[in-house]
């Protein structure tokens, strides 16, 4: 019986999921390293537990110091968000053997979907379309070798991971000789394994997921799909759910397609299969990513579905709530991902103090955010600070409302890309659902410099914050009713 859940991970995710817990009456457990000493989620936690120094091989990576944490705090699950260790088969293992429940697949589900070629020899065995490629990781020439017999233009891949890493597109073989070393040192931060793989490039793709929940007594049912074309640097920037692209036929045959294969590997938990959609309707498997995915919440606004409340309830060993007959999409949700970046210097990471912060509001917005006013942005870990998320009956009132909330929410203390995403909504192609994976690429949009105005109150701001901090003024935050009766409750039970 799951009483206490213990969060692997930081930032909006942890927050996420640690509200899930709140309302289905669970204890919270939360770990941090030093540099996170005083973030959100933290604050939000009924414990916390400090597991390392900034880095996050040192601290977040660290799976003995979690467990370790978890016992301690005598937590009965944990849960590892997305990102870090939530795809490491080993990290499930060692929660297992710690007498842990994993929230997330299986072990051996974990290293078979892992591996990004073993992925696509499943897909290929189901009768599933797979982009034409390599059926193994291969050496330097042998990569090579493939690229001529395959033809170009190709996408280079790193087998062991996704989200965007260890990616490189090649027009050429020079282009490929010059990216081989820069994909596999890529992987090899990222992942621990360098080794890659190649695919066909399909040019003016559409990238779209299919979510699915299993549970461990054979129920698996999709809740549609969402699209995620708006990219840079093969990492996602916007998402929408469901997708423009897709008609009542091709849905059926994609999420189809996606049950099938999760079937076919018993599948239990929360996953996602992506697929690549070509301009002439033909769709082919990419790859599983086996946990909870950064735009789960779009298939949360439309479906009315709370995926991690389903992920905790599976792991506890419940049956699978839903039939396929119960998802009935409603309506259209868009996703902004909110980062500490600078479009106008190349998006290089931004760090500082959050000096101040208001976040939008009103019908159909909801903010999943891991930030709060005096918090400081640092560079040890990813730049998502928070994500947007809108809702309407129709996509154009979900774009409506996206680009109210976009002008409601301010963060002063960091650049962000706030304005950049304020410009794409302005973009008569995103409004006309022409897009595709390269489409930032082809078309980039240029946010609007800042006005003289915003620059001065930005730094009278940022002046009067310090002021106050050095006069001594600022108060430290009043303990939070719920948390101090948390407290209460864990001493007198």
């Amino acid at each position: 019986m799951i009483r206490k859940v213990l969060v692997a991970n930081r930032g909006e995710i942890a927050v996420r999921v640690l509200r899930t817990c709140r309302e289905l009456g669970l204890e919270t457990v939360a770990v941090y390293s030093e540099a996170d000493r005083d973030s959100l989620h933290v604050r939000y936690a009924d414990e916390a537990y400090c597991i390392g120094p900034p880095p996050a091989r040192e601290s977040y990576l660290r799976a003995d110091r979690i467990i370790e944490a978890a016992q301690e705090a005598g937590a009965q699950a944990v849960h590892p968000g997305y990102g870090f260790l939530a795809e490491s088969a080993a990290f499930a293992r060692a929660c297992a053997e710690a007498g842990l429940v994993f929230v997330g697949p299986r072990p051996e589900t974990l290293e078979l979907m892992g591996d990004k070629v073993a992925a696509r020899r499943v897909a290929r065995r189901l009768g599933i379309p797979v982009l034409p490629g390599t059926e193994q990781a291969l050496d330097d020439r042998a990569l090579l070798l493939a690229a001529d017999r395959i033809g170009y233009p190709v996408m280079l891949k790193a087998a062991a991971g996704g989200g965007g890493k260890g990616i490189r597109v090649a027009r050429s073989r020079e282009e490929l000789e010059a990216a081989i070393p820069l994909a596999r040192q890529e992987a090899k931060s990222a992942f621990g394994d360098d080794a890659l793989y190649l695919e066909r490039q399909v040019e003016q793709a559409r990238h779209i997921e299919v979510q699915i929940l299993a549970d461990g007594r054979g129920h698996v049912v999709h809740l549609g799909e969402r699209e995620c074309s708006i990219q840079r640097r093969h990492q996602k920037l916007v998402e929408e759910a469901p997708s423009r692209a897709l008609t009542p036929d091709l849905r059926k045959r994609l999420c189809r397609a996606a049950v099938l294969l999760m079937r076919a590997v018993r599948y239990v938990g929360a996953g996602t299969v992506e697929f690549l959609l070509a301009p002439d309707g033909r769709f082919y498997f990419i790859e599983v990513n086996p946990r909870l995915q950064v735009e789960h919440t779009v298939t949360e606004a439309v479906t009315g579905v709370d995926i991690v409340k389903e992920q905790l309830r599976i792991a506890a060993g419940r049956e699978l709530r839903y039939r396929q007959w119960d998802i009935q999409p409603r309506g259209w949700a868009i996703e902004c991902r909110i980062l500490a970046e600078d479009p106008a210097r190349d998006f290089a990471p931004s760090t500082g103090r959050i000096l101040r912060l208001r976040e939008p509001g009103g019908p159909g917005v909801r903010v999943d955010s891991g930030i709060c006013e005096g918090m400081t942005v640092t560079p040890y870990y990813d730049s998502l600070l928070a994500k947007l998320i809108a809702w309407g009956e129709t996509r154009g009132v979900a774009i409506v409302r996206m680009r109210r909330a976009l002008d409601e929410y301010q963060i002063v203390g960091v650049t962000t890309n706030l304005d950049l995403h304020r410009a794409l909504l302005d973009s008569p192609r995103f409004f006309g659902g022409q897009v595709h994976t390269r489409f930032l690429e082809e078309e980039p949009i240029t946010p609007p410099p800042p006005e003289d105005d915003e620059v001065l109150a930005a730094a009278l701001t940022a002046v009067l914050a310090d002021w106050r901090r050095r006069a001594g003024s600022c108060r430290e935050e009043t303990p939070s009713r719920w948390r101090l009766l948390g407290r209460w409750e864990q001493m007198v039970t």
